[in-house]
């Protein structure tokens, strides 16, 4: 298995992770293997806290030097915080995917979709199954 893939995330087929806190709500960002497709990470437009999010929808837009990508919310839920440090140093995603670079807090209106996102196995397989 991949190193640069966290055991302690769940993850969708669009490349967006997911980590729950112990009080339910749920961070999400991009993946290092997204970060790696996408180049050089120039602008992240994400939503207004308070919005709502439906799994399998689009939330945002990453600009790169490649391209411009969608996001796409891997669960139900309400925004209740936005990194907002993303604004100004939107590298901060290409510096730490799984760290500073966070995207968004949910509080998860159907915490059982997390259940359906893929393990750090069955990610690292789909990874594998790209290159």
């Amino acid at each position: 298995m991949s190193e640069q893939i966290p055991q302690d995330l769940r993850y969708t087929r669009a490349h967006e992770w997911t980590k729950t806190a112990d009080d339910g709500v749920v961070t999400i960002g991009i993946t290092a293997h997204a970060v790696e497709q996408l180049g050089d990470i120039t602008m992240v437009t994400l939503p207004d806290v308070g919005a709502a999010l439906a799994a399998g929808e689009a939330f945002g837009d990453v600009d790169s030097v490649k391209a411009v990508s969608e996001l796409f919310a891997p669960i139900d839920g309400e925004v209740i915080a936005v990194n907002e440090q993303l604004d100004d140093a939107p590298e901060t995603v290409n510096e730490a995917p799984y760290g500073d670079g966070w995207m968004l807090k949910v509080r998860p209106s159907n915490p059982t979709q997390l259940e359906t996102l893929l393990d750090p196995a069955a990610y690292d397989a789909l990874v594998q199954s790209e290159q």
